[in-house]
C-alpha cells in the first residue's frame, strides 16, 4: 500500500520501475557524475479519474504508458544532479501538462555508477547504498519532500557487545562482551521546510559521512543504541530537518571457531534477522 503525506487517496495510479539513464558523454561536469541513473516510481490522484474505475469511462485518463514514456523523454531536459530537484522537476513538468492532475507522486532511487580509474569514460556500479528522495505536489504546492539513504552494509570486527537483555525459557542466545558486528541500514528524513531538501545532493553526501563516521568510531552496547546516535548526530548537525527514521537489519554472523579476541572464523546466520527501527523528532 502508497502512503501520501496529503492523506489517504480514494484511488491513484501511475507506473513503477521505469529505468532511466543521463549520460553526460563530453566529460566529468562540474558538480555531477556523467551518469545519472534513476528508478523512478511516479503516482497521481484527482477527482477526474474516477469514472476509469465505476465506469470504464477513460476520457480524463491518462495511460500509464504515457506517464512512462513523459519520464524517460523529459529526463534529457532536466539539468540537475540531485535526485530531489530530479523529483520535483518530473512532477511540476506533468502537471503542467496535465491540468485533470491534482496531485502527484515521484519517488526515485538512485542506481549508482562510479568512475573507473578516474578515466571520466569507463564506469561501473558502486554503491551498496544508494540515495532515494520522494516529493508530493498538489495545486497548492509542495506537501512533502522526504530523502534518504538505503543499502548501508557496515561491519566492525570488535565492539559491538550485546548483554543484559532478558532471560527466560526461549533465550538461546550467549551475552557477547566483544563480538563482530554486521547490520544493514536504511535512513530517510524529512524536512522543517521543502526549500531545505534542494542542497544539490550535499545533504545526502555527508549523511553517508555520518553514518559511517559513527559507525567506525563508536563502539556500543546495542545496534539500538547505535540508530539513537545517528539520529541524534544527524538532527545536532541540521536544523533543517524535521524528523529521521532508521531502520537497521542485525545481520551478525555466526561464531564458528575464534582465538581469543584476535582471530575468527564465521558465517552466515539463519534467514530470520532481527528488526529494529527509531524515530526522531525536532
Amino acid at each position: 500500500m502508497n502512503l501520501f503525506a496529503s492523506g489517504p487517496k480514494k484511488s491513484y495510479y501511475g507506473v513503477a520501475d521505469t529505468i532511466v539513464y543521463r549520460l553526460n558523454r563530453d566529460g566529468q561536469p562540474e558538480g555531477g557524475n556523467p551518469v545519472f541513473g534513476a528508478n523512478v516510481k511516479f503516482l497521481i490522484y484527482g477527482d477526474a479519474f474516477w469514472p476509469a474505475y465505476t465506469q470504464g469511462e477513460n476520457a480524463n485518463l491518462i495511460a500509464t504508458d504515457s506517464i512512462k514514456n513523459f519520464i524517460e523523454r523529459e529526463t534529457m531536459n532536466f539539468e540537475e544532479y540531485d535526485l530531489e530537484s530530479y523529483c520535483r522537476f518530473l512532477a511540476g513538468k506533468f502537471m503542467s501538462v496535465y491540468p485533470q492532475v491534482q496531485g502527484a507522486q515521484v519517488t526515485a532511487s538512485q542506481i549508482p555508477y562510479e568512475a573507473v580509474a578516474e578515466s571520466g569514460v569507463a564506469f561501473s556500479p558502486s554503491g551498496p547504498e544508494r540515495a532515494r528522495a520522494s516529493i508530493e505536489i498538489t495545486r497548492s504546492g509542495i506537501v512533502e519532500v522526504r530523502s534518504g539513504i538505503e543499502g548501508f552494509r557496515l561491519v566492525r570486527v570488535n565492539g559491538g557487545a550485546f548483554s543484559g537483555f532478558v532471560r527466560d525459557r526461549y533465550t538461546s542466545q550467549p551475552d557477547a562482551r566483544q563480538r563482530p558486528l554486521h547490520m544493514w541500514l536504511d535512513l530517510d528524513w524529512t524536512y522543517t521546510q521543502s526549500g531545505a531538501a534542494f542542497t544539490g545532493g550535499r545533504m545526502t553526501s555527508r549523511m553517508r559521512e555520518i553514518v559511517r563516521g559513527l559507525f567506525a568510531r563508536s563502539e556500543s552496547g546495542s545496534i539500538q543504541q547505535i540508530l539513537y546516535q545517528t539520529g541524534e548526530r544527524i538532527l545536532a548537525e541540521f536544523s533543517t530537518i524535521g524528523e529521521v527514521h532508521l531502520e537497521a537489519g542485525d545481520r551478525t554472523w555466526t561464531t564458528i571457531a575464534e582465538k581469543g579476541d584476535s582471530l575468527g572464523v564465521y558465517s552466515d546466520g539463519p534467514p530470520a534477522r532481527g528488526c529494529l527501527g527509531m524515530t526522531l523528532k525536532r
